[in-house]
């Protein structure tokens, strides 16, 4: 029995590797390295290259390595991006999912989960929301991901397939035993983009929007560790595996901080006091949003081990100091 990995080689997918790999699990990495590195995935791994989109290439991967179950991370996911190209978001995102679960319920795969996104919740204001808010994303990213939430759902109510979806909140952070990390350099999330700063990669960074309706009127994000997110995953594999029933989980701490505390943490940590320029709103982002994610602690005794702002800015930086060594 394996395990499929699709987006192995990139950022959330890499950790979800390396925790399977610890438990000793059988691995098949599927990446088309479009934004993911091969250097990035565990070597105890079994790499594929190609598209989850590719109908029969996943089925011939699942029928030769006997894949049993599939964790979906492969996507585009800026939310900015999104807005100016939807289509690629369509694409990459939905269509692909569309594909990746036709081949899973032909080959026989028996569960299923995917990556999603507290995007799906869009403009909620300052309170905790729980997975019964009203759906509105407010971008084609959110909305994208939203679809394949949906066709889960109906494909499980046809199909003898379960599954689980994770909305995520802001993941950030990097493995604690520096194995991995966010590597792509023009990633847009907030802490790698400020460690770069810091580091003399970038001139300055942006704060953009100062004049949302929040305490310091920069935008408010619950910030949680990769570490702590792959954990989640691998509890709810377990869950599947027991027979449990699909389910969709929120994964974040329940606390917001805002950018310019973000900001204020990473120059503590690197001693560096970097230029952080306030600009206009980007196009696609809520004012806040903050997990209530007491359903994923109850389900699967989820327990947080990295649940501190001080820790997740410290591994990022770190990790962004490494990836300064590794290029030279």
């Amino acid at each position: 029995m394996a395990v499929m990995v699709t987006g192995g080689a990139g950022y959330i997918g890499s950790h979800m590797v390396l925790r399977l790999k610890d438990a000793g699990e059988d691995v098949v990495v599927l990446d088309n390295l479009t934004t993911g590195f091969d250097w990035s995935i565990d070597g105890r791994a079994t790499f594929v290259e190609g598209h989850a989109g590719d109908i029969e290439l996943v089925k011939k991967t699942i029928a030769e390595h006997g894949i049993e179950e599939i964790l979906h991370f492969a996507g585009s996911i800026v939310v900015p991006e999104s807005v100016e190209n939807p289509l690629k978001y369509y694409a990459n995102n939905t269509v692909t999912s569309r594909a990746l679960i036709e081949a899973a319920v032909t080959a026989g795969v028996k569960h299923f989960i995917f990556s999603s996104t507290a995007a799906v919740y869009g403009m909620i204001g300052m309170d905790p929301v729980d997975e019964a808010a009203v759906l509105k994303p407010e971008s084609p990213y959110g909305r994208s991901k939203l679809m394949t939430e949906m066709m889960l759902a109906d494909v499980a109510a046809a199909h003898p397939l379960t599954y689980g979806v994770l909305r995520y909140f802001n993941v950030a952070g990097a493995d604690p035993a520096g194995r991995s990390g966010q590597s792509t350099p023009e990633a847009t999330h907030l802490i790698k983009v400020a460690a770069q700063t810091a580091l003399g990669q970038r001139a300055f960074m942006n704060v953009f929007g100062s004049d949302y309706e929040t305490p310091d009127g920069t935008c408010v994000r619950d910030y949680i560790h990769v570490t702590d997110l792959v954990e989640a995953h691998a509890l709810l594999l377990a869950h599947l595996r027991s027979g449990g029933d699909s389910t969709t989980l929120n994964c974040g701490y329940g606390r917001g901080y805002s950018v310019r505390e973000v900001v204020d943490v990473v120059r503590s940590v690197s001693g560096v006091d970097f230029e952080a320029r306030e600009v206009g709103r980007r196009a696609g982002d809520p004012a806040a949003i903050v997990a209530k994610a007491d359903k994923a602690r109850a389900l699967l005794n989820w327990q947080p081990a990295h649940d501190d702002l001080q820790e997740i800015v410290q591994t990022a930086y770190a990790w962004e100091k490494h990836l300064m060594t590794r290029n030279r």
